[in-house]
């Protein structure tokens, strides 16, 4: 029996400051508070899902610096009992890191790439576990993996290649980026995903055109057709897509679902940063406990309401009873 799941990718040090407004170019604005915390899809997942069931074999794999900040993130992933051995560290390059400035609701990234843009296929295809997921975030941020590779096209390819062929399946997140760049680095590793969990704008990338009107609005019209151009590009499995107003799922049998997001006044939301990898987080959990693929996107709207109730990627993420609570109670059954 396939047990745990493996996260991988971009191992981030977020610096989240907290503003009071968004200012124009050349006016000033005021810091209102300061937090450190990890980031980086991997983090982000594996640490909310330690949240939900401590006792699930969780596993990190990706680069950091030998520096403060990557002594920082091993001792997080540490203090959540999340196992550390394929975690590397890099002699030359400091851990990455983000300037994270949120406020309103909103929020902006200033990224410095560091010990990640080292991360090789080679530090990934050597994980033999009999993990039942392999997840890996962000392709179009981890300059080695999104390089070309002559067999499988990418070295992202590659690398899930090799999981699959040792019997993981694969979780993938993206970030966004110009159509062009997800042709050229997205599409060669859409064979060897399984399951893809990404946004309304990344999803655009796919498709090639908005999925948001020109007022801002969901153009929910255009929802199916950017997933089913995903599917068509050899995913394999699933592809959902989230939203801030839900999500939907289309699965290879051609089955489509949509469901609303778990309703949160702004005035509560303290910050945004991490909410999509608290919404994947819950779906693979979900997944993983075999639960229905309706299930399976509410948990992820719930996990995602928790994490607005904190500043950073991964501190309101809370256990798995008290999400299923929270799933009644906003969507019955």
């Amino acid at each position: 029996m396939r047990d745990g799941i493996i996260g991988a990718g971009n191992w981030i040090l977020d610096k989240v400051k907290t503003i009071d407004r968004w200012p124009g170019e050349g006016n000033l604005c005021n810091i209102l508070a300061e937090e450190q915390a990890g980031g980086g899809g991997p983090c982000n997942v594996l640490f909310d899902l330690a949240a939900m069931d401590p006792a699930l074999p969780l596993y990190a794999a990706g680069r950091i610096g030998a520096d403060a900040d990557g002594d920082f993130l091993l001792a997080e992933i540490r203090r959540r009992g999340i196992d550390d051995r394929f975690m590397a560290r890099s002699a030359a390059a400091p851990t990455g890191y983000t300037d994270v400035m949120s406020g309103e609701g909103r929020r902006t990234f200033f990224h410095c790439r560091g010990a990640n843009a080292e991360l090789a296929p080679e530090d990934l295809e050597r994980i033999g576990l009999p993990a039942r997921f392999f997840y890996l975030g962000y392709l179009l941020l981890l300059d080695r993996l999104d390089a070309p590779e002559p067999r499988f096209g990418t070295g992202a390819a590659r690398v899930l290649a090799a999981m699959r062929r040792n019997g993981c399946e694969t979780v993938v997140d993206f970030v966004s980026e110009a159509p062009e760049k997800f042709a050229k680095t997205v599409c060669p590793a859409l064979p060897q995903i399984d399951i893809l969990i990404i946004n309304e704008l990344e999803a655009a990338c796919c498709l090639g055109k908005p999925v948001r009107k020109t007022d801002g609005s969901l153009d929910e019209t255009r929802l199916r057709p950017a997933a089913e151009c995903l599917m068509a590009g050899g995913v394999n499995s699933l592809v959902v897509l989230h939203y801030p107003e839900g999500a939907a799922a289309l699965d290879r049998q051609g089955n489509f679902l949509t469901v609303p997001s778990c309703e949160l006044e702004r005035a509560r939301i303290v910050g945004t940063n991490g909410a999509g990898d608290a919404f994947a987080a819950g779906v693979i959990y979900a997944l993983y406990r075999n639960c229905p693929l309706r299930e399976a996107l509410e948990l992820g709207s719930v996990s995602s309401y928790y994490n607005l109730l904190s500043p950073t990627a991964s501190g309101g993420a809370v256990d798995f009873a008290r999400m299923e609570a929270k799933r009644r109670n906003c969507f019955g059954g």
